[in-house]
Protein backbone atom coordinates (compact mmCIF):
# COMPACT_ATOMS: atom_id res chain seq x y z
CA UNK A 1 0.00 0.00 0.00
CA UNK A 2 1.65 3.18 -1.05
CA UNK A 3 0.82 6.73 0.52
CA UNK A 4 -0.59 9.09 -2.19
CA UNK A 5 -2.04 12.46 -2.27
CA UNK A 6 -5.97 12.22 -2.78
CA UNK A 7 -6.75 15.21 -3.01
CA UNK A 8 -8.32 14.28 -6.16
CA UNK A 9 -10.68 11.74 -4.45
CA UNK A 10 -12.92 14.67 -3.48
CA UNK A 11 -13.72 16.35 -6.63
CA UNK A 12 -17.73 15.31 -7.32
CA UNK A 13 -16.83 13.93 -10.76
CA UNK A 14 -15.15 11.04 -8.61
CA UNK A 15 -17.04 7.82 -6.91
CA UNK A 16 -15.70 8.32 -3.38
CA UNK A 17 -17.99 9.02 0.21
CA UNK A 18 -17.67 9.62 3.18
CA UNK A 19 -20.65 9.48 5.36
CA UNK A 20 -20.85 10.34 8.69
CA UNK A 21 -22.01 7.66 11.36
CA UNK A 22 -24.17 9.06 13.69
CA UNK A 23 -24.79 6.40 15.93
CA UNK A 24 -22.09 7.07 18.47
CA UNK A 25 -22.55 7.46 21.94
CA UNK A 26 -18.65 8.67 22.11
CA UNK A 27 -16.98 11.43 21.83
CA UNK A 28 -19.37 13.96 19.50
CA UNK A 29 -16.32 16.47 18.81
CA UNK A 30 -14.62 13.57 16.84
CA UNK A 31 -16.54 12.68 13.46
CA UNK A 32 -16.44 9.00 12.54
CA UNK A 33 -16.89 8.51 8.76
CA UNK A 34 -17.07 4.98 6.81
CA UNK A 35 -14.67 6.08 3.45
CA UNK A 36 -15.80 4.10 0.03
CA UNK A 37 -14.16 4.35 -2.59
CA UNK A 38 -15.25 2.99 -6.24
CA UNK A 39 -13.13 2.34 -9.04
CA UNK A 40 -10.52 5.07 -7.69
CA UNK A 41 -7.53 5.14 -9.17
CA UNK A 42 -4.03 7.49 -8.25
CA UNK A 43 -1.82 8.16 -10.19
CA UNK A 44 1.78 7.38 -9.08
CA UNK A 45 3.03 11.16 -9.53
CA UNK A 46 0.85 11.71 -5.94
CA UNK A 47 2.68 9.11 -4.29
CA UNK A 48 4.45 11.05 -1.40
CA UNK A 49 7.84 11.53 -1.33
CA UNK A 50 9.38 9.43 1.80
CA UNK A 51 6.63 6.95 2.25
CA UNK A 52 7.10 3.37 2.95
CA UNK A 53 3.47 1.89 2.50
CA UNK A 54 1.27 1.15 5.42
CA UNK A 55 3.81 1.51 7.71
CA UNK A 56 3.82 5.77 7.09
CA UNK A 57 0.66 6.02 7.63
CA UNK A 58 0.84 3.95 11.26
CA UNK A 59 3.65 6.30 12.40
CA UNK A 60 1.52 8.99 13.45
CA UNK A 61 0.20 6.32 15.96
CA UNK A 62 2.79 6.72 18.35
CA UNK A 63 1.78 10.51 18.73
CA UNK A 64 -1.86 9.92 18.87
CA UNK A 65 -1.55 7.46 21.36
CA UNK A 66 1.00 9.98 23.28
CA UNK A 67 -2.14 12.49 23.15
CA UNK A 68 -4.40 10.02 24.79
CA UNK A 69 -1.93 9.31 27.67
CA UNK A 70 -2.52 12.94 28.92
CA UNK A 71 -5.70 13.53 27.29
CA UNK A 72 -7.68 10.61 29.92
CA UNK A 73 -5.75 12.23 32.73
CA UNK A 74 -7.60 15.48 32.55
CA UNK A 75 -11.02 12.87 32.33
CA UNK A 76 -10.10 11.61 35.45
CA UNK A 77 -9.50 14.63 37.39
CA UNK A 78 -12.69 15.57 36.28
CA UNK A 79 -14.19 12.80 37.13
CA UNK A 80 -12.49 12.77 40.71
CA UNK A 81 -13.30 16.69 41.32
CA UNK A 82 -17.15 15.90 40.82
CA UNK A 83 -17.06 12.78 43.03
CA UNK A 84 -15.13 14.87 45.86
CA UNK A 85 -17.16 18.43 46.01
CA UNK A 86 -20.80 15.46 45.51
CA UNK A 87 -19.46 13.24 48.09
CA UNK A 88 -18.32 16.81 50.75
CA UNK A 89 -21.74 18.30 49.77
CA UNK A 90 -24.54 15.07 49.76
CA UNK A 91 -25.64 14.24 53.19
CA UNK A 92 -27.26 10.67 54.28
CA UNK A 93 -27.34 9.08 57.45
CA UNK A 94 -27.36 10.88 60.91
CA UNK A 95 -26.65 14.32 58.66
CA UNK A 96 -23.08 13.38 57.60
CA UNK A 97 -21.89 14.00 54.54
CA UNK A 98 -21.19 10.71 52.44
CA UNK A 99 -17.37 11.36 52.56
CA UNK A 100 -17.18 10.62 56.02
CA UNK A 101 -17.81 7.03 54.64
CA UNK A 102 -15.21 4.55 54.56
CA UNK A 103 -15.68 3.20 51.19
CA UNK A 104 -16.50 6.39 49.52
CA UNK A 105 -12.68 7.56 51.02
CA UNK A 106 -11.53 4.21 50.05
CA UNK A 107 -12.40 4.92 46.11
CA UNK A 108 -11.48 8.72 46.64
CA UNK A 109 -8.00 7.69 48.00
CA UNK A 110 -7.47 5.40 45.20
CA UNK A 111 -8.49 7.56 42.26
CA UNK A 112 -6.55 10.04 43.40
CA UNK A 113 -3.40 8.19 43.75
CA UNK A 114 -3.86 6.68 40.34
CA UNK A 115 -3.98 10.09 39.46
CA UNK A 116 -1.05 10.72 40.66
CA UNK A 117 0.98 7.90 38.81
CA UNK A 118 -0.84 8.35 35.38
CA UNK A 119 0.69 11.94 35.71
CA UNK A 120 4.24 10.76 36.30
CA UNK A 121 4.00 8.27 33.93
CA UNK A 122 2.91 10.67 30.57
CA UNK A 123 5.44 12.61 32.52
CA UNK A 124 8.13 10.49 32.16
CA UNK A 125 7.27 8.99 28.78
CA UNK A 126 7.57 13.13 27.57
CA UNK A 127 10.90 13.45 28.82
CA UNK A 128 12.05 10.27 26.58
CA UNK A 129 9.87 11.83 23.63
CA UNK A 130 12.49 14.68 24.44
CA UNK A 131 15.45 12.72 24.64
CA UNK A 132 14.57 10.89 21.48
CA UNK A 133 14.71 7.45 23.47
CA UNK A 134 11.43 6.80 22.72
CA UNK A 135 10.01 3.26 22.05
CA UNK A 136 6.82 2.07 21.36
CA UNK A 137 6.43 0.13 23.79
CA UNK A 138 6.77 3.12 26.54
CA UNK A 139 3.96 4.98 24.51
CA UNK A 140 1.79 1.85 24.40
CA UNK A 141 2.36 1.23 28.44
CA UNK A 142 1.23 5.12 28.93
CA UNK A 143 -1.92 4.63 26.82
CA UNK A 144 -2.85 1.65 27.98
CA UNK A 145 -2.59 2.26 32.04
CA UNK A 146 -3.48 5.62 31.82
CA UNK A 147 -7.02 4.94 30.00
CA UNK A 148 -8.10 1.77 32.09
CA UNK A 149 -6.73 4.19 35.27
CA UNK A 150 -9.45 7.28 33.85
CA UNK A 151 -12.47 4.76 32.95
CA UNK A 152 -11.88 2.92 36.56
CA UNK A 153 -11.98 6.72 38.01
CA UNK A 154 -15.08 7.36 36.00
CA UNK A 155 -17.03 4.30 37.47
CA UNK A 156 -15.82 4.80 40.64
CA UNK A 157 -17.14 8.22 40.60
CA UNK A 158 -20.40 7.58 39.11
CA UNK A 159 -20.83 5.04 42.16
CA UNK A 160 -20.19 7.40 44.70
CA UNK A 161 -22.49 9.90 42.87
CA UNK A 162 -25.60 6.90 42.97
CA UNK A 163 -28.21 7.44 40.74
CA UNK A 164 -26.59 11.47 39.37
CA UNK A 165 -24.20 9.25 38.33
CA UNK A 166 -25.91 8.93 34.71
CA UNK A 167 -27.49 12.06 35.46
CA UNK A 168 -26.78 15.06 32.66
CA UNK A 169 -26.31 17.61 35.51
CA UNK A 170 -22.88 16.16 35.84
CA UNK A 171 -19.83 15.34 33.68
CA UNK A 172 -19.27 11.67 34.84
CA UNK A 173 -21.13 9.45 32.37
CA UNK A 174 -20.14 11.65 29.78
CA UNK A 175 -16.63 11.05 30.15
CA UNK A 176 -17.22 7.34 30.64
CA UNK A 177 -19.18 6.56 27.63
CA UNK A 178 -15.76 9.32 25.78
CA UNK A 179 -13.32 6.85 27.63
CA UNK A 180 -14.92 3.40 26.39
CA UNK A 181 -14.03 4.86 23.17
CA UNK A 182 -10.75 5.60 23.67
CA UNK A 183 -10.40 2.33 25.36
CA UNK A 184 -10.73 1.57 21.42
CA UNK A 185 -9.03 3.38 19.31
CA UNK A 186 -5.55 3.80 19.00
CA UNK A 187 -4.89 0.36 20.01
CA UNK A 188 -7.20 -1.50 22.50
CA UNK A 189 -5.94 -2.68 26.30
CA UNK A 190 -5.08 -6.15 24.86
CA UNK A 191 -3.35 -4.90 21.62
CA UNK A 192 -1.16 -2.86 23.68
CA UNK A 193 -0.76 -5.61 26.24
CA UNK A 194 0.60 -8.10 23.35
CA UNK A 195 2.94 -4.75 22.39
CA UNK A 196 4.13 -4.73 25.74
CA UNK A 197 4.49 -8.40 26.10
CA UNK A 198 6.38 -8.90 23.15
CA UNK A 199 9.24 -5.64 24.21
CA UNK A 200 9.71 -7.94 27.76
CA UNK A 201 10.17 -11.46 26.37
CA UNK A 202 11.85 -10.54 22.74
CA UNK A 203 8.59 -12.84 21.69
CA UNK A 204 5.49 -11.57 19.57
CA UNK A 205 2.85 -13.45 20.31
CA UNK A 206 0.44 -11.53 17.61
Amino acid sequence: MAARCAASWWKPTVPASAPRMSTENGPCASVTSSLSLQDVKIPKENLLPGTEGLKSALMCLNQARYGIAWGVIGAAMACYDCALQYSLFRKQFRDQPIASHQLVQQKLAWMITEITKAQLLALQVGRLKDEGRVQHFHISMAKRNNVWMALECARMARDILGANGIADEYPVFRHMANLESVKTYEGTHDVHTLIIGAAVTGIDAF
